[in-house]
């Protein structure tokens, strides 16, 4: 690639652009407001950078030599691509615009929270395409965030990475999740579940579903001296409601999780005797969008419907 000169300036393509366009020196002047010996010595250091006379005399005044006349496409280009590095950003217009937003959410999620999230998004912004992606104990949301691979993590953490934005969404209290036709939900009322029994029956529970969720539950046990009867972990929490809907096991989960499968599935909620701090959901985000109005919106989005999907 050969060697830009040095002091190229955008004003000295512009200067060329417009002799290409004019053919007239005193014309080009005349639109840049500047003195005609001005543009001359211009064309003579334009004439100097190409090796070409670029303009030569015609039947009828001045003319584009053949390499002149090949330089007039990419001048504009170049003027036009530098006009767009400077343009005020703009808001985002939702329903006119289309955007890619990728979001990252565990498979613990509830599923009420983004049935309505991308009921949403499909209104405010029907040409937008909307990417959900797996959090997994494996993921590297960190990296995929400050790379724009994720534009947004929603999930639930004891302490998230301090140089990451982050605002709350809900808090999800947590409640004990069974078979309704269950030989201990039968003869025990919802609200009547002892601390004994809470840690004897027998738990499914979620193994390794993402850092810091397994820990919400089992870690404030462990600080209060007690632990439960867990018989079966699985790395896949959706399969947890249907595993607990076909056997005698216990799953304990966030009501808003709970109240979705109670629905839909033969289920039923139990409130617990032990005083769990509630799952508190955020999303996430890196300064990387921070400032980016179509982000800043999608934020917000999100929020409403955290706030809508409670009220119901």
């Amino acid at each position: 690639m050969a060697k830009l000169p040095d002091h190229l300036d955008i004003h000295l393509i512009r200067i060329l652009y417009l002799l290409l366009c004019e053919k007239n020196v005193s014309r080009v002047a005349l639109k840049l407001n500047q003195p005609q010996p001005s543009i001359s010595a211009s064309l003579r250091k334009l004439r100097e950078l190409t090796g070409d006379p670029l303009l030569v005399r015609g039947a009828r005044g001045m003319v584009p030599t053949q390499h002149g006349e090949s330089l007039l496409k990419p001048a504009k280009r170049i003027l036009e691509e530098t006009e767009r590095l400077f343009v005020q950003k703009t808001a985002f217009v939702p329903q006119a615009e289309a955007r890619t937003f990728h979001i990252a959410a565990p498979d613990y999620m509830n599923t009420p929270f983004f049935l309505e999230v991308v009921a949403r998004l499909r209104r405010e912004s029907p040409k937008s395409r909307i990417v959900i992606h797996a959090l997994g104990p494996e993921t590297d949301y960190v990296r995929l965030l400050s790379d724009g691979d994720l534009d947004l993590v929603i999930a639930n953490w004891d302490e998230p990475p301090p140089h990451l934005h982050l605002s709350k969404l809900f808090d999800d209290p947590i409640v004990c999740l069974m078979r309704a036709d269950s030989a201990y939900a039968k003869r025990t009322g919802p609200d009547q579940m002892t601390v004994e029994d809470y840690l004897s029956l027998p738990h499914v529970a979620p193994w390794q579903v993402l850092p810091g969720y397994h820990g919400i539950i089992d870690s404030f046990l462990d600080s209060q001296n007690l632990n439960r009867n867990v018989v079966v972990e699985s790395a896949y929490f959706g399969m947890l409601p249907y595993m607990v809907a076909q056997t005698d096991l216990v799953l304990t989960t966030g009501r808003q999780f709970a109240r979705f499968y109670e629905k839909t599935l033969a289920l039923k909620s139990f409130t617990l005797p032990i005083k769990f701090p509630p799952m508190r959901f955020y999303q996430l985000w890196h300064e990387r969008v921070h400032q980016a109005t179509e982000h800043k919106w999608l934020r917000e989005q999100i929020g409403i419907a955290a706030k809508s999907m409670l009220a119901k």
